[in-house]
């Protein structure tokens, strides 16, 4: 299930119900857990928590769009580079792919990389509890640096960020 609204996406992940046994009866409560996006390079995830589902959903998705995070894309389609992150027992590999692979990833993993624009991927995600399965996705997403940034922190020109073999055998040559 998903919606848009103002240019956000929210992709419904997970729901949990929790019954409450009282002396008049059963109480429930509800968990959602929600992703949102703007499709262009921005993604979160929100937890809401109340009696009914409609209310949960709003919560989660008020949350997301609070603590969203940006992504730096590589044309727009793939990430930089290779990330793995962990989670608590939620292991996630995050693989960049050609163009025309698509998203090679199952369960809320999917639903993090249709929120956040990336076309091209492939996930690995090593656990069941989708709530850890998401952090540990947005862990290693907020890990990515664009080679402009690596540079800057390294203090050498983006040019020499990349080790070049020719100019080295060139260089030993001369």
């Amino acid at each position: 299930m998903s919606e848009k609204n103002n240019n956000i996406v929210a992709h419904f992940v997970s729901m949990r119900r929790v019954a409450r046994v009282n002396s008049g009866g059963k109480t429930f409560r509800s968990s959602v857990l929600v992703v949102v996006g703007d499709e262009k390079g921005r993604v979160g995830y929100g937890l809401g928590k109340s009696s009914e589902v409609p209310e949960s959903v709003k919560k989660a998705t008020r949350s997301g769009t609070k603590r969203m995070i940006k992504v730096s894309l590589f044309e727009g389609r793939t990430l930089y580079y290779d990330v793995k992150a962990k989670f608590c027992q939620s292991l996630v590999y995050i693989r960049k792919a050609r163009a025309g692979t698509g998203i090679v990833a199952g369960g809320a993993a999917r639903y993090v990389f249709e929120a956040l624009g990336v076309k091209d991927v492939v996930c690995k995600v090593l656990g069941n509890n989708p709530i850890n399965n998401v952090r540990a996705i947005m862990k290693a997403l907020s890990s990515i640096k664009t080679p402009k940034e690596i540079a800057r922190r390294r203090s050498v020109p983006k040019e020499n960020l990349f080790y070049n073999t020719k100019k080295k055998e060139l260089g030993e040559q001369i």
